[in-house]
């Protein structure tokens, strides 16, 4: 398969610096978004007075759009071309953030943000492509650089300028923010991204395969949004959807196979680097999209943080990686990227270690640091293997590729904030009850914690022995949580460090690009 580098039929041009600022402010105000409306959920349940697990559709509406519409980028890229597309996105989701702000009750917020899913999934990965094809080859690592820092300074700032926009106004403001941001995008993509030789594709989409694509993945969001509060296989809702997601999917895959002209290519997975860096990339986003749930819930419930606080805490810790990313993007074309990814993982294991160990009486400054050393890791992570993944795609494919790479970290993020959210109430309630077990009457050292208590209570409460008996439950409830946490929290340390065995399945870049070389000879010679 040879490099996207060797193609020539569809080539960005323009200033690489102004096309850089309008791919990078577009991709912070998708990902921005994300991250800011998770804060305000509480505000907008009380604006319209609806239950806790309605409100969540919220986030399970974009969500659903957002992962339907990244595999379809690739095709929508070739159909239309990059620069249409790109700006189609940006102004639908500017329209549809406005509509949000409008939106007069759930329903009707509920269907402006799917709309908004649907341009704010193919934002991030067309930027990306646009990037990837303006940039030359020796300055991929900066454009990936690029990308990255775009795509993680929405959460870095989310949480705190969600916290201050709620604070000083209401949640309307969480989606109005991004009208100054959109038409600044618009206006800066539309002026400096040119495509030449660009021939549109003529396919037309692929009805069925659109379908079964809408339903299976749609199916699939909804059972990873919903399973937790349904109990799982418990629900026959949950188990009818897992059937349904599960056939379409299947179906999908064999039909788009079969096609002679496919609407997404899933045959990109059988160049071997780009099936490992995804399988790692599919990983990773599990890891990080899981911790971050169980961080940002750590500190609510056991360090009593505010929205506020945590957001800022977030923005303390991770600020790091604004100043890393440049400087991985220019190291990555002098070292084995392979080590770099290496390096990374063994830091976010270290960093998840860390987490493991925290209690109630953790300071700022261990929150602080955990969350320093992760921002570290994983800025050796995104770069290289984004970088290794598409080494030998070919330009016409790498639109879908880009797609298919994003597509995986969101599906691994979704099924690690599922999973630690099961596992975290399931581990309460275990660690809850073996504490308890040992807090019984019979227990010397619970009987003197007690005696103590009631001794402090005294002349405060009306029921001494009853309110110390409280106090010591409440403490045993506290400490079943902390064990809770830290147990997901150790889990993922485990399983993010198998992926460095897949690191040795990589090949190696180097000889990838002499081979590369060797191939491109002829072309080079017949054009002499």
């Amino acid at each position: 398969m040879a490099s996207f580098h060797t193609e020539t039929k569809s080539v960005v041009q323009g200033s690489k610096l102004l096309i850089t600022i309008a791919a990078m402010i577009a991709s912070l105000m998708a990902v921005l978004d994300i991250s800011i409306v998770n804060v305000a959920l509480n505000d907008i349940r009380a604006s319209f007075g609806v239950q806790m697990d309605q409100v969540a559709w919220i986030s399970t509406g974009y969500m659903m759009a957002n992962v339907v519409v990244i595999p379809m980028t690739g095709f929508f890229q070739n159909r239309f071309g990059l620069k249409n597309y790109f700006l189609f996105s940006i102004a639908l989701f500017i329209i549809a953030s406005v509509l949000c702000a409008m939106s007069w009750n759930l329903s009707s917020l509920v269907i402006f943000r799917i709309l908004q899913g649907a341009g704010g999934g193919a934002i991030i990965p067309t930027a990306s492509t646009i990037l990837i094809s303006r940039y030359p080859r020796e300055e991929q690592g900066m454009a990936q650089a690029f990308i990255g820092l775009g795509a993680i300074t929405g959460p870095l700032l989310g949480p705190t300028v969600g916290g201050y926009l709620i604070d000083y106004s209401s949640w309307h403001l969480i989606f109005l923010i991004n009208l100054p941001i959109g038409v600044l995008a618009l206006m800066l993509a539309a002026a400096s991204i040119k495509i030449e030789n660009f021939i549109p594709s003529k396919e037309k989409i692929d009805k069925y395969g659109f379908l079964l694509l809408l339903i299976g993945l749609a199916s699939l969001q909804f059972i990873l949004e919903e399973g937790n509060r349904d109990d799982w296989f418990e629900s026959r809702i949950i188990i009818f959807f897992s059937i349904v997601s599960l056939t379409c999917l299947v179906t999908l895959v064999v039909q788009q196979l079969e096609a002679k002209k496919p609407m997404i290519n899933f045959r990109v997975f059988l160049e071997w680097n780009y099936l490992i860096s995804t399988l790692i990339n599919f990983m990773l986003g599990t890891i990080l999209f899981g911790v971050s749930f169980l961080f940002s819930l750590y500190c609510a419930n056991v360090m009593q943080y505010t929205p506020l606080n945590i957001g800022l805490l977030f923005l303390k810790g991770t600020f790091i990686q604004i100043l890393i990313m440049p400087i991985i993007g220019k190291i990555v074309r002098f070292i084995d990227n392979r080590y770099l990814i290496a390096v990374g993982v063994v830091i976010v294991t270290i960093s998840l270690w860390m987490n493991g160990n925290l209690n109630q009486s953790s300071s700022e400054f261990d929150l602080i640091s955990i969350l320093f050393l992760r921002a570290i890791g994983m800025s050796c992570l995104f770069i290289p293997l984004s970088l290794i993944a598409i080494m030998r795609i070919k330009t016409q494919e790498l639109g879908n590729a880009v797609g298919l790479f994003n597509l995986t970290r969101e599906l691994g993020g979704s099924i690690g904030i599922a999973w630690m959210s099961t596992l975290l109430v399931n581990h309460i309630k275990e660690f809850d009850f073996l504490l308890k077990v040992k807090v019984n009457i019979g227990n010397d050292i619970a009987e003197n914690q007690l005696l103590l208590m009631q001794k402090m209570l005294v002349g405060k409460v009306l029921d001494s022995k009853q309110a110390a008996f409280q106090l010591l439950q409440n403490r045993v409830s506290l400490q079943s949580t902390i064990e809770a946490f830290n147990a997901g929290f150790l889990l993922l340390a485990f399983v993010f460090s198998t992926s460095l065995f897949m690191i040795f399945l990589i090949k190696n870049q180097r000889k990838v690009i002499l081979s590369e070389k060797k191939e491109d000879e002829p072309l080079r010679n017949r054009a002499v």
